[in-house]
């Protein structure tokens, strides 16, 4: 039995695909088979999350339309959380109990801009781990932003889509500032380092 040790250790890093590319804005198929394949595309993306120092990464950011995120976040209380959602659905607190916090947010998939967006300060997530069995996952603060911000790559929507018009020409503006800091390929190919 596969357990979550063994997939966050010994993947190869992978090139993080970027926004504009069709598989980040289209919802994602299934996943039905839980084995060797899908344990190795796990692996790669704990160790693309890390090579990029994100706190969550969607199969999409990789390429793949499979319904399936990582994560390595800490919640309200500084808590560290790692694990694997496979076909998660988040239910978001409605009426008195929804509380929004308005933080930057960025994405790796358009790396190294960020803009203030306002999403509620806690989450539930439900769906099914790396060996199919059933997972409930509650995030505060952080992580319940995480796990809304992965469940959103795929369903096909990136943060921007949650912007108005005027927040994400100024997000897409911060991106190309430092663009080409990030090679095509990266985090395979490390960041660059930018003019003082």
């Amino acid at each position: 039995m596969t357990t979550l040790d063994d997939l966050t250790t010994g993947g190869d890093v992978r090139p993080i695909t970027r926004w504009g590319t069709p598989v980040m804005h289209a919802k994602t198929r299934p996943v039905t088979e839980f084995d060797d394949d899908l344990h190795t595309l796990l692996r790669d993306m704990f160790a693309t999350m890390r090579a990029a120092q994100g706190v969550g990464l969607a199969a999409t950011q990789v390429g793949v339309d499979l319904a399936v995120f990582v994560y390595d976040c800490t919640d309200a209380d500084d808590q560290r959380h790692v694990g694997v959602v496979c076909n998660p659905e988040v239910t978001l607190p409605t009426g008195r109990d929804r509380v929004l916090e308005s933080v930057d947010e960025g994405c790796l998939s358009l790396p190294g801009a960020f803009q203030a967006l306002a999403r509620p300060d806690t989450a539930t997530c439900v769906g099914q781990d790396f060996n199919g069995d059933p997972v409930e996952i509650h995030g505060t603060g952080y992580f319940a932003r995480c796990l809304q911000h992965e469940t959103d790559h795929l369903n096909g929507m990136v943060f921007g889509d949650r912007l108005s018009a005027r927040a994400r020409k100024n997000l897409y503006r911060r991106h190309e500032e430092v663009a080409d800091r990030y090679l095509e390929d990266w985090p395979v190919s490390a960041k660059q380092d930018g003019n003082p």
